[in-house]
């Protein structure tokens, strides 16, 4: 009898937030979000139970972190390294939703457990753990939320797993509001480029962060600093994909109604991430991943219905040759 092969793992570190979303000062509607998290959430639905999905990150001991824990449970994601503090709650942030589906954010999350990850007495076990993983996977927020010191000192454990052969995936996802300065995001980012293996970045970030004059500029900066294989998300007009020889531009599907675009692009990594992890071509990446945020932004919330999730057979449907520019 053939011994099953053994599942791969994924450990993504960050933070949720309660999510607030509706009216203001009027009906609200609550439910838990965060960068990091609503790309593991998807990335479970679509690979449960051939991938390993584990969170890392710290709540509360309150009902609400009890919550969220119960449902990410439910989603098939691991909590095993889901730290709890009894001293701090999660935090909370409330989205606006234009006309257009583009929203605003306000958040209330300074003393968040997150943020002191790297301080609690727990912390050990999950680095030796995450040591343990296929792919770890961080957004230039889980960076943000982070004292200095603990920045740093993750940045080099981050390094040397990449040093000997763990993959690496990161967002930029530069959130101004979280920084010190713009000069701390730029060299925070710097610092994990060249250990990447997998780098997503939002043009729109990358051009208020850097002053780039165009995505093809921001993939040769970026490759100049080391990074591997790198995705330029263009909203609707899909992605570029590099690895540094050969540039593709890979097409979105047009969406018909945008409801909220919460969460599009951690859908998308989600998407790139599932087809990466079953050893599929990065174009087909790239086409998982554009379809998957496609089907999020004509929901609202960064988490949708499990029954609006497309299947990851659905995704790989629509193959073919992206076009080299």
């Amino acid at each position: 009898m053939q011994t099953p092969p053994e599942k791969k793992c994924v450990a993504l570190i960050g933070e949720c937030l309660i999510e607030l979303h509706g009216t203001l000062f009027g009906s609200l509607h609550q439910s838990f979000g965060g960068d990091s998290l609503n790309t593991a959430l998807y990335l479970a639905r679509l690979t449960r139970p051939t991938i390993e999905v584990r969170y890392v990150t710290v709540l509360g001991t309150d009902a609400l972190s009890d919550g969220m824990i119960q449902r990410w449970r439910a989603e098939g994601i691991d909590t095993a390294l889901t730290l709890r503090d009894p001293a701090r709650q999660p935090g909370l942030y409330l989205i606006q939703v234009d006309a257009g589906g583009e929203r605003t954010f306000l958040y209330w999350r300074r003393e968040s457990a997150a943020r002191y990850l790297l301080q609690h007495p727990g912390y050990g076990f999950v680095a030796t753990e995450v040591a343990k993983a296929d792919l770890i996977y961080l957004s230039g927020i889980s960076l943000a939320i982070l004292p200095d010191e603990d920045r740093t000192k993750l940045l080099e454990q981050l390094r040397r797993l990449a040093a000997r052969g763990t993959a690496i995936a990161f967002d930029t996802n530069y959130r101004p509001a979280l920084w010190a300065s713009a000069d701390a995001a730029r060299a925070a980012s710097a610092a994990i480029f060249p250990a990447t293996r997998l780098l997503f970045v939002t043009y729109d970030d990358e051009q208020r962060l850097w002053g780039d004059r165009s995505p093809e500029d921001t993939l040769t900066r970026l490759h100049a600093a080391k990074a591997a294989i790198v995705v330029v998300k263009l909203g609707a007009a899909g992605c570029l994909l590099s690895d540094g020889a050969t540039v593709l531009r890979i097409a979105a599907a047009p969406v018909a109604m945008v409801t909220d675009t919460t969460a599009a692009g951690d859908a998308f990594n989600a998407g790139f991430l599932a087809a990466w992890l079953k050893s599929h071509a990065p174009e087909d990446c790239c086409r998982a991943a554009n379809a998957l945020a496609g089907a999020v932004i004509q929901h609202r919330g960064a988490i949708i219905p499990a029954s609006a999730t497309p299947l990851f057979a659905q995704l790989m449907l629509h193959r073919g040759p992206g076009v080299a520019i």
